[in-house]
């Protein structure tokens, strides 16, 4: 595993160009920076998603479609679809994004949020087991999947799983999945697919209009001229730019391609310990960026519980990918701000979005 590491520790366009990649969440704000990364490195991309339910959206705003192989507007749960068009595009390499990914949505929508983060990861492995083709695997998951304790140290990758909520849960139960997969049909030594599990911080960056985000919901409230309301400004979270992790999973699944199993497990991917902030503190960055006048107000109605404070070691990924953040909060901030004044200002947003890869990479 050393003598890989010190060769590759960063995202290798050689090795992308002509890979036929299948991507699950390809229409949202991770699956579109991903997938135009990938195809900007001449990777064969194949997308499957749901319709993207926010107007505008990164999909349509970057025109997706047009720099992929294929776009299957469909649903994870629908195994028949699913495998059928796994089966049609043949892929070397799999990545699993889609998911209901909200927490406050999972307790209005439990059933669904268990179906889509739970059922969704066991249709995608039980199609891809039987794909002759698929040499690396990454399933992503969230920080969230860590029974959440509360203290200060960061959680590695052999902590406990739980969750509270509905989402935190699923995606522990998603990790489970992904183990048991990954034992039971996966791990033979004559395997020559193998099977990972990510683990990423709360990303940031341009282009991310979900509901019920906290830097979505800013930039909508600034772009208003109204007051962003915060539900918990002393809730603590390991903030990092979108291009962070998706930088981890890249160099994961090079090194799951190319080596034995000994990467087929879980790894974390989030920033170093300075940019595990409060919820004050970086809205508070935000503004500081803003060229026009925003504030934020406290939100006294009742909260659903959420975690107050999460935070990721990352030791194994440092160690063994090579993988390191490269942007920190303030930098990331300040990249999504000029991604939203430069989407106002009418910019050409895909060439704008390779740009900022480009910085990225050249760093």
């Amino acid at each position: 595993m050393e003598n890989l590491v010190m060769m590759k520790q960063a995202v290798n366009a050689q090795f992308w160009n002509g890979k036929k990649v299948f991507v699950t969440g390809h229409t949202g704000f991770k699956g579109g920076w991903l997938s135009l990364w990938l195809a900007s490195m001449g990777a064969k991309v194949t997308g499957y998603g749901l319709s993207p339910n926010t107007n505008p959206n990164l999909y349509n705003v970057l025109d997706i479609p047009s720099v992929i192989e294929k776009s299957y507007i469909a649903d994870i749960r629908d195994f028949i679809g699913l495998q059928k068009a796994m089966l049609d595009s043949d892929p070397e390499i799999i990545i699993h994004m889609a998911a209901q990914p909200l927490v406050r949505y999972s307790y209005q929508n439990p059933v669904e949020t268990y179906a889509v983060n739970v059922m969704g990861t066991v249709h995608l492995l039980e199609a891809a087991r039987h794909l002759h083709s698929a040499r690396a695997t990454v399933v992503v998951t969230t920080d969230k999947c860590y029974e959440n304790k509360e203290w200060v140290w960061g959680y590695r990758e052999n902590d406990q799983l739980g969750g509270f909520d509905p989402y935190s849960n699923s995606k522990g139960c998603a990790e489970l999945v992904a183990s048991a997969y990954r034992q039971s049909y996966f791990s033979n030594q004559n395997n020559t697919h193998h099977v990972a599990t990510a683990r990423a911080g709360n990303v940031i960056g341009g282009g991310d209009w979900s509901e019920d985000r906290l830097i979505p919901d800013a930039i909508k409230a600034f772009e208003g001229n109204s007051a962003l309301r915060i539900r918990n400004p002393r809730a603590t979270r390991p903030w990092q730019h979108v291009l962070e992790p998706l930088s981890g999973y890249l160099i994961l699944l090079q090194h799951l391609y190319e080596a034995d199993g000994s990467y087929a497990s879980a790894w974390n991917f989030g920033p170093a310990d300075a940019d595990n902030r409060a919820v004050q503190e970086v809205v508070e960055l935000v503004i500081s960026k803003w060229n026009s006048p925003a504030e934020w107000q406290l939100e006294k109605s009742e909260h659903l519980h959420e975690a107050n404070f999460l935070k990721l070691d990352c030791s194994k990924a440092n160690c063994n990918l090579g993988w390191h953040p490269r942007w920190n909060l303030e930098l990331a901030i300040e990249k999504l701000v000029q991604w939203h004044y430069a989407c106002l200002q009418g910019e050409n947003m895909r060439e704008f979005s390779l740009s900022q890869i480009n910085q990225y990479v050249s760093e």
